[in-house]
């Protein structure tokens, strides 16, 4: 199939060795003008030693972006989904998924800024990370092309790798040793998959973990911290704000120290194959307890309920790549109307991989101390609860009524001799049944 003319693409550049190649590969495959794009998402590495390698491949001084966005990722989207206590597939908080728009994003706006046609990644052609780039390119400028090098190329082996770096002169800086792991890391996160955790059956190597210490190892003394909410969004810690960025680097400060954030589990990659990966969450693990906490006292029963129901919906968007649909933004919409009262205090306790709730308060609190006491109060009537609770069996009191045989199929008959004193219990007949025990009865008896 012949090649589309492309003019100019922005390619997200890490300066590693797979993402060396993909430009050159651009630059001979297209005969291309080449814009790399370096995000700085706090994954712990330098990212200005892109610029030298974007350099000495023949790219332009003025074609050459390095970007802090760090803030902008905290605020933008991790605070947001943490509004709305998102977890994919009960454990999975979503640290790689939730960068992916980010980078899109500023894909297309460099695109734009610099009169770029196309648009480049590189990822696989196997994983999420395809689907979630490519669906924020195509929502933020449906005429952009793009092209996913692993999806044309037969460079398929790490073997073929390192022959095109050789055979072009490119400098893998030591990189051309197989990590043991696939890795990928932000301010949020840090996730290993392939290699010895394709079998899911091994234990994680001790030095795979590079984000925490082995919760075996954490201090023996608990740590107390406090985290204040405004909005929904953490604002301070032990009553020192901070910005959004920095909140989460403290929050991995003190999640790394004590063992928290780590899990291990196999998923449902949308592509259709199940993938074992596991990943380490320190800050935002802390930060997902605490949230749900400030909400306990600060949110209407059904509010809070309804927005459990809606979560896994989010959470699946967002993993999916839909960050930018009308459906992600409608349901953020109705997930920030629930955080406007969400404000207060939450005291924690880190110890030994737990993140513990030990106090929470709001000046805004629906916590009423009066109501909930155990001791006498003159604000609740106990004698209100009986006709509360008639009222919610109604329509089990006229169904009863109407429909006798349901009830009698719910505890059986005299015939069936269904009820037996067993001491101070009365268990129904149908159930030793069940168990066996009629049986072993009616056998010693012939």
């Amino acid at each position: 199939m012949a090649k589309r003319t492309i003019k100019k693409a922005v390619l997200a550049y890490s300066g590693g060795l797979d993402t060396s190649i993909i430009l050159k590969w651009l630059q001979d495959e297209y005969a291309c003008e080449v814009v790399t794009f370096t995000a700085d998402l706090g994954q712990g590495e330098e990212v200005e030693p892109a610029r030298q390698k974007a350099l000495d491949m023949g790219i332009k001084e003025e074609n050459i972006f390095i970007l802090d966005l760090r803030e902008e990722f905290v605020k933008d989207f991790v605070f947001p989904m943490f509004r709305a206590n998102a977890i994919y597939e009960g454990e999975y908080l979503l640290g790689t998924s939730i960068a992916r728009p980010l980078i899109s994003k500023k894909q297309i706006e460099i695109a734009h800024q610099t009169g770029a046609d196309a648009v480049s990644h590189g990822a696989t052609g196997k994983g999420n990370d395809q689907v979630r780039f490519e669906l924020g390119y195509l929502a933020l400028d449906p005429d952009i092309a793009v092209i996913a090098p692993w999806r044309e190329w037969d460079l398929n082996s790490r073997t073929k790798l390192l022959e095109y770096a050789k055979k072009h002169g490119i400098d893998i800086d030591g990189k051309g040793q197989a990590k043991p792991y696939s890795m990928d890391a932000n301010l949020l996160h840090i996730s290993y998959e392939g290699e010895w955790l394709e079998n899911p059956y091994n234990e994680p190597e001790d030095d795979m973990w590079l984000w925490s210490v082995k919760p075996e190892a954490a201090p023996d003394t608990p740590e107390y911290i406090t985290i204040a909410y405004k909005k929904g969004d953490p604002v301070a810690i032990n009553d020192e704000e901070m910005s959004p960025a920095t909140i989460l680097t403290k929050l991995n400060e003190y999640g790394n120290k004590h063992g928290i954030g780590r899990i291990d589990i196999v998923e449902n990659r949308m592509v259709g194959m199940k993938a074992r990966g596991c990943y380490e969450t320190p800050g935002g693990t802390i930060m997902l307890k605490a949230h749900r906490a400030i909400e306990s006292i600060t949110l209407d029963r059904e509010e809070a309920h309804m927005k459990d129901e809606l979560m896994p919906k989010y959470a699946k968007l967002i993993y999916n790549g839909l960050w930018w649909s009308p459906e992600r933004r409608m349901l953020q919409t109705a997930i920030d109307a629930t955080q406007e009262q969400v404000q207060g205090e939450v005291k924690l306790k880190l110890y030994k991989g737990n993140v513990i709730v030990v106090g929470r308060k709001s000046d805004v609190t629906l916590y009423s101390e009066e109501h909930s006491t155990f001791e006498a109060d003159d604000v609740y009537n106990q004698a209100d609860a009986e006709g509360f609770i008639r009222l919610n069996a109604l329509r089990f009191i006229i169904e009863g009524k109407k429909q006798p045989e349901r009830i009698a199929s719910l505890v059986g008959t005299e015939e069936e001799e269904c009820r037996i004193e067993t001491g101070k219990h009365t268990v129904c007949e149908k159930v030793k049944r069940f168990f066996g025990f009629r049986k072993k009865k009616e056998t010693e008896e012939k």
